[in-house]
């Protein structure tokens, strides 16, 4: 039978991290670790890292959900799932009736449990990217002032990213634009591709006074522009001269009719999808089949999740082909992470088989060689 436990685990950030809902020093997540009963030594294990703000819970009430659930999973004295698959993990979740609310707990237990179906060695899915094909990947530039945003993209470029994306929103539209043009003066040869993230913050009166002004930085697209579930968003839609990306416009639409009712009355461009916030796996593989069905592109990110989702959310993309640049470089911004076969550099995420799981830290009185997965 299956058995389940919960471990939390504050993560330290290693600088000081500004977003559009403040700035933060520290983040939680909760690991859900699943085994069956008749060999405990191995096991599956998964992240839930909900964002403030964002997800439906977070703290302590999250804590007391999750628990809850976990609680229900072991008192139905329920069985490994049969395979290695998705389907697998979509079946099981259906006939159990277990709960796919919340969506941070969602993608937890699927990757806990496809994990624990591939053995216990973190491998969610068996596919190219384990098998060293990396994931082109964008690199994040974080809000701040002029000074640090300017220092932070020539890091980016220097290291080889040839996409970044950009917070706007959060200083002077002025200064923005001024960080735009010295990117486009001074990297002109390089081809760089630039997306901007304005998570909300332009007024719907000015949106698209704002966004043809953006036009002359010749920008791959805007994410959110306008706050989620305003009526105005098909408007800037349709008359955009830059591509609209959705992100938090999907945040608890769950159904596959709501989905598809939301991209054909609205018509974005891309979706971008990050499984914490989106329904999980199951969740986004029902996003990606829909809008591909309407032509929209889309791409995946992260939601500062550590290596063990980070590790799962890069596999699950590579299930897909995609000539896009996701956003999944954020393996580096704690001075805690766990150590792990991941690495970003020069645009791409890798995975070195060569390079061991460390887990000690989240699991300190169980300390010994069973931690250290090759």
């Amino acid at each position: 039978m299956l058995r389940a436990s919960t471990h939390p685990f504050v993560f330290k950030f290693s600088f000081a991290a500004r977003t559009s809902r403040g700035p933060m020093t520290e983040k939680t997540s909760w690991f859900i670790r699943l085994w069956d009963d008749r060999n405990p030594e191995v096991y599956g294990l998964g992240e839930c890292g909900p964002l403030p703000g964002l997800s439906k819970k977070n703290g302590i009430e999250f804590e007391t959900i999750l628990d809850e659930e976990i609680k229900k999973i072991e008192s139905k004295n329920l069985s490994l799932p049969m395979g290695e698959n998705i389907s697998a993990v979509a079946d099981f979740f259906q006939s159990n009736k277990i709960n796919r609310e919340y969506s941070a707990i969602a993608f937890g237990l699927e990757t806990a449990l496809l994990d624990l179906m591939n053995g216990g060695q973190r491998i969610i899915f068996k596919n190219k990217f384990i098998e060293q094909t990396p994931v082109p990947i964008n690199g994040l530039v974080w809000m701040g002032g002029l000074d640090f945003m300017l220092q932070q993209v020539e890091i980016k470029i220097r290291d080889g990213f040839k996409c970044v994306k950009l917070k706007v929103g959060g200083l002077d539209f002025e200064k923005e634009c001024d960080v735009l043009q010295y990117i486009r003066r001074k990297y002109f040869r390089d081809n760089i591709e630039i997306r901007l993230d304005a998570n909300g913050a332009f007024r719907k009166e000015d949106a698209l006074d704002k966004l043809n002004s953006l036009k002359r930085f010749n920008v791959h697209s805007i994410e959110q522009p306008i706050k989620p579930g305003l009526p105005e968003m098909e408007e800037i839609c349709a008359k955009s001269p830059i591509p609209v990306a959705f992100d938090e416009e999907l945040i608890g639409i769950n159904s596959a009719e709501e989905k598809e009712k939301l991209l054909t009355k609205l018509k974005p461009n891309y979706i971008i999808l990050k499984p914490t916030m989106h329904g999980g796996l199951l969740g986004c593989a029902e996003w990606i089949r829909i809008a591909e069905k309407s032509n929209i592109g889309w791409w995946i990110t992260s939601a500062l999740e550590s290596n063990i989702g980070l590790n799962a959310i890069a596999q699950f993309t590579s299930q897909y082909t995609s000539n896009l640049y996701h956003g999944l470089g954020t393996g580096q911004i704690y001075d805690n992470n766990f150590p792990s076969p991941l690495s970003a550099e020069k645009g791409i995420l890798k995975f070195d088989p060569q390079e061991k799981w460390d887990l000690v830290s989240l699991f300190p009185d169980e300390a010994g060689e069973k931690l250290y997965i090759d």
